[in-house]
């Protein structure tokens, strides 16, 4: 792991080690939304943090595999998943470090996974191959036009460079292969915890991988 990806990793244990839950319990109301009308089966979380979207999925019958780089995201993610009475298969690392099986998931749900940004595409190509045929992506994160907002608020998270925020003209760049079934770039009022609450400027996007 290099230096960047080292404070990285860093900003997020100290967030996360506070007793409090940093975005909350409940899964991100875009990811819920999406997910539940889909049958369960195999799905992949990357940037899971504190576990909110992995318990919930876990509760609807899916079988969850979930990373971050967060000693203490595990930690909480398992710490919740325990009050549930359920239980999903967490990793501790970088997407480098991993291989999982091609088209081995059904769904992978990006919800703020803001990889550091000469990694993002890279990333974001290497998942792909994670995903079979047919598969969809569910997408929420903040967008380029937050940060003025961010900066009007910081209450409403996303404070992080311009090119770890995303555009769609990446995403489609980044998912070239997927029927976009959705691709928007919109505010709406957060309200996720201690980190997320405000008017923020948010990209979603629903593809189906071709």
């Amino acid at each position: 792991m290099n230096s960047e990806s080292e404070n990285y990793k860093k900003l997020w244990d100290t967030r996360y080690g506070s007793p409090e839950f940093a975005y909350g319990k409940l899964p991100n109301q875009f990811f819920k939304e999406r997910l539940d009308p889909l049958p369960s089966g195999n799905i992949l979380l990357p940037a899971e943090g504190e576990g909110r979207n992995a318990v919930y999925a876990a509760s609807k019958g899916w079988k969850v595999t979930a990373f971050d780089l967060s000693d203490k995201g595990k930690e909480k993610a398992e710490k919740l998943a325990d009050e549930y009475n359920l239980s999903f298969h967490y990793l501790i690392g970088d997407l480098e470090q991993f291989d999982f099986e091609k088209e081995s998931f059904d769904i992978i749900g990006f919800i703020y996974a803001h990889f550091l940004s000469e990694k993002k595409a890279a990333l974001h190509r290497k998942l792909n191959t994670y995903l079979k045929r047919g598969g969809i992506i569910i997408f929420e994160a903040f967008g380029k036009k937050n940060l003025p907002l961010v900066k009007a608020n910081p209450k409403v998270g996303g404070a992080m460079p311009e090119s770890m925020l995303f555009s769609t003209e990446e995403l489609k760049e980044d998912f070239s292969n997927y029927e976009i079934l959705l691709l928007e770039e919109k505010e709406i009022v957060l309200s996720e915890g201690l980190y997320h609450n405000g008017t923020g400027s948010v990209i979603r996007f629903v593809g189906r991988k071709l």
